[in-house]
């Protein structure tokens, strides 16, 4: 299987945040930053398809050079390679604009499945995976808790409010995660050590193609 996730930095949760005196963002001196934690349990599912099915995971992230390291840390926890969308017109890229520059990088890419987390807990908005699927053309199976996969389609549950959803699609598609699909796990010092080596391709804006 080809297996996509789709991951972004944050800031910890714990950390306290200052906005910079003119207003135009906030200071980042002090700010631990982290692997957005819905974005966790995508890469754990991909992981989970991975050893069961074959494979490879490949990780996708649109940031700043930091964000490296939240790459590096889903390398480590077993994904194959990454994709880096690093260029400083990204940096306060919206929604549409992250969505579409993911889609521009996934479309050539083989993929059987995307995993993105429902929503990021940085800015909350939960629409990147919705809009990824538009822009790929493919179907979207988003707030998931449960997933199988059955060959060629996927079975999932999505709850609402009373009740469950039990959804199936063909293959390829977009799942967005949420908390109860799984367990991440954390990554081994061997994990760690291998994900340095592990290959990462870095793409700016103009590689990219996509309007900032």
């Amino acid at each position: 299987m080809n297996i996509i996730a789709c991951v972004k930095q944050v800031p910890d949760t714990e950390a306290q945040i200052k906005v910079k005196a003119d207003g135009s963002g906030i200071e980042e001196g002090q700010i631990k930053w982290v692997m957005n934690p819905y974005d966790e349990f995508g890469v754990e599912e991909a992981l989970k398809l991975k050893e069961k099915n074959g494979g490879d995971v490949t990780i996708v992230c649109v940031g700043p050079a930091r964000a490296m390291e939240t790459i590096r840390t889903a390398l480590a926890m077993g994904a194959d390679k990454g994709v880096h969308i690093c260029d400083p017109a990204f940096d306060n890229a919206d929604a549409f604009v992250t969505a579409n520059a993911l889609a521009a990088v996934i479309k050539p890419l083989p993929h059987d499945i995307i995993f993105c987390g429902q929503r990021a807990i940085d800015d909350d908005s939960g629409q990147v995976g919705s809009m990824l699927a538009e822009a790929l053309g493919l179907p979207q199976l988003t707030l998931v808790t449960k997933l199988d996969f059955a060959g060629s389609s996927v079975k999932v549950i999505r709850p609402i409010e009373g009740a469950q959803l039990l959804i199936e699609t063909a293959l390829p598609c977009v799942v967005t995660c949420q908390k109860g699909l799984n367990e991440p796990r954390y990554a081994s010092l061997p994990g760690i050590m291998k994900a340095k080596k592990k290959p990462v391709d870095v793409k700016n804006a103009a590689a990219v193609g996509t309007a900032t």
